[in-house]
């Protein structure tokens, strides 16, 4: 696969988007690396994909073989080193709220593609021999003029009583949500007028192969301006990396997450979306696995504030390690 730059990137997306033309955009989490194709050459180079309710959604299929899904994580030992260093820096004061993750090793009886094809997500990428994703997290709609974000913070197991009471009456769950609600309020101000915040903390139920999960997620939109079309490139990457999965300040969290966690990102956080040649639907790349040197790794992770326990987090970070079938 080759890779565009950020200034090709951008290039190539204000071409398709001033013309009309449908593509599709893969962006990894440091917005140096991206893929800008149209439709026909996505499906040329093995690129698959399906993207929310604006635009059709390939459906999910079921396992033509035995499925079975077991993890290796990363001892707590190994999380809570990390931890500690970022609550040093929020003790400094450096971030108030960084999204801290690691990879686990898991084993299936499926390959990539065929997690792709039974995965109900609401938006899924599969890159052959690369990665799957299966997200429930939107980045960015598009729609006639005016934009949108679902920034997504905060998750339960649904099983566990009175949980949704739970989530939304934890004191450090909602300081963290209502922390990415004003961070994301105030990156859409960089690229649209009249903001606004049309839902606050809303509930989503998530069917796992493992367990329901509720999920937390807020609504904010704003107009764009009549041009936008010409300048959807830069519009797009003024708003990353996206602040759901990096913290807040953002410029020096990012430089904390770079610091702390033990490796490289890649595309495990970016963002990937659809353009129909008016409209715009795009997902953040959480729920996401990765092949490396034959073994199968799935990346994920949570948002830490000074009110944060580890013992919790890590357990989250677990519990989010799942394939979405029923």
């Amino acid at each position: 696969m080759n890779y565009l730059s950020r200034e090709e990137a951008i290039g190539k997306i204000n071409d398709f988007a001033k013309r009309q033309e449908p593509f599709v955009f893969v962006i990894d989490f440091s917005a140096t690396k991206a893929i800008v194709l149209s439709p026909r050459s996505a499906e040329a180079s093995r690129i698959r994909y399906s993207t929310g309710n604006s635009f059709p959604v390939a459906p999910s299929q079921n396992p033509t073989k035995a499925f079975s899904f077991t993890l290796d994580p990363l001892s707590f030992e190994e999380y809570d080193n990390a931890f500690e260093k970022v609550m040093a820096h929020l003790k400094r004061g450096d971030t108030y709220l960084l999204n801290l993750t690691f990879p686990t090793k898991i084993r299936t009886s499926l390959s990539l593609e065929e997690i792709y094809n039974i995965s109900q997500a609401p938006y899924k990428l599969f890159l052959e021999g690369s990665f799957a994703v299966f997200s429930p997290e939107i980045f960015i709609r598009i729609k006639d003029g005016k934009i949108f974000s679902y920034p997504m913070k905060g998750t339960i197991d649904a099983t566990i009583p009175d949980a949704e009471t739970q989530i939304l009456g934890d004191e450090k769950e909602f300081f963290e949500h209502n922390t990415i609600v004003d961070l994301i309020r105030n990156d859409l101000s960089m690229v649209s007028t009249g903001i606004k915040v049309e839902r606050f903390r809303y509930i989503d139920r998530i069917h796992t192969n493992r367990k329901e999960l509720l999920q937390v997620s807020s609504e904010i939109s704003g107009n764009l301006p009549t041009d936008y079309p010409g300048k959807l490139g830069e519009l797009i990457f003024t708003l990353l990396p996206a602040g759901s999965v990096t913290g807040a300040p953002k410029k020096r969290t990012l430089e904390i997450i770079l610091e702390t966690e033990p490796f490289n990102r890649g595309f495990y956080t970016g963002i990937f979306g659809y353009f129909d040649g008016r409209n715009l639907d795009s997902a953040v790349m959480i729920r996401f696995i990765e092949e490396q040197d034959g073994r199968l790794y799935y990346r994920s992770g949570g948002g830490i504030t000074a009110l944060s326990d580890a013992k919790k987090e890590y357990e989250e970070l677990i519990q989010k390690v799942y394939v979405p079938i029923v």
